[in-house]
């Protein structure tokens, strides 16, 4: 695994428009370094027998079922609206119209 030093670090900023200060260079290739060893590590314990996985617990689909059930008549809608006009919702104009 090759080492991530601090000219790949500014290499890799320059590449991006990025301006870093030399510290920054150093501490940045330290983290990166880290990283790069972690990931090591756990590709060296995961062998073939690991199923590749994107979520450490299992996923399952927590929304009820869809059910088709009796829809509200028209009347059963409009009951509860302020103002209603031809079986529809009435509702104040926003645009104005010539």
């Amino acid at each position: 695994m090759s080492e991530i030093t601090r000219d790949t670090v500014a290499h890799l900023a320059q590449l991006a428009h990025i301006e870093m200060s030399e510290e920054q260079l150093q501490a940045m290739a330290g983290e990166l370094g880290q990283i790069v060893t972690a990931v090591a590590e756990v590709s060296e314990v995961a062998g073939e027998d690991v199923p590749a996985t994107s979520h450490p617990l299992p996923l399952r689909n927590v929304m009820r079922e869809d059910v088709v059930g009796q829809p509200l008549t028209v009347e059963e809608a409009l009951s509860g609206a302020p103002d209603a006009e031809d079986g529809q919702f009435k509702v104040p104009a926003i645009l104005d119209e010539d």
